[in-house]
């Protein structure tokens, strides 16, 4: 994986820091993690410093999906040996990382402060597992890839639930919704808006 530190903690800045694991999509598979860079804010903090520090996994070429089991053991790890704050881990992710965001919640909610899936879907049956977890999810309503029915269903499942979820659908937008929501500031200062509550 990717592992980005904001300048001040390179620069000998001590406390902990926000956590946000990024999972990217089919095409970043493999074993050069220079794909990785391709999108979301892997690509981000090349030319940007962002207040997180920031976990890009790659999933290996003959998985089609990511293991919530595996990302959620990547999360044990980084709070183990890296100055992170255990009550603002962060979980986003894009297409194929947009399910694994969906699927990695599910599995381990306890984990994460909030939650930020992106044009991807999950199973009605997991609303009720997220709890109060805050969720925003984007989606381009053209997308051809990924249909917008995917998160709708999840939208509607979590809020029948009783759910905390939040949904943006972007007009005419195909499947690539990430590029806006990567850019977009208030996401970022959403996330950092939740903290983890209990232990």
């Amino acid at each position: 994986y990717l592992l980005y530190k904001p300048a001040s903690i390179q620069n000998g800045s001590t406390g902990n820091w926000p956590l946000l694991v990024f999972l990217h999509g089919r095409g970043e598979r493999g074993n050069n993690l220079n794909l990785v860079k391709k999108h979301g804010p892997a690509k981000i903090v090349e030319h940007k410093d962002l207040p997180f520090v920031i976990a890009s996994p790659q999933c290996p070429k003959t998985d089609l999906w990511w293991n919530p089991k595996i990302v959620a053991g990547l999360v044990d790890e980084l709070l183990t040996n890296h100055p992170v704050d255990p009550s603002k881990v962060y979980l986003t992710g894009l297409s194929q990382g947009g399910f694994g965001t969906w699927a990695t919640a599910a599995e381990h909610p306890e984990k994460f402060a909030a939650i930020a899936p992106i044009c991807g879907g999950g199973k009605e049956t997991w609303a009720k597992k997220y709890g109060f977890l805050p969720i925003w999810n984007f989606h381009g309503d053209a997308d051809k890839v990924v249909p917008i029915r995917l998160s709708r269903v999840m939208v509607g499942a979590i809020e029948k639930a009783g759910g905390q979820i939040k949904h943006t659908e972007y007009p005419g937008v195909g499947h690539d919704s990430w590029t806006k929501t990567y850019r977009n500031p208030k996401l970022y200062d959403w996330f950092l808006s939740h903290r983890k509550k209990g232990k």
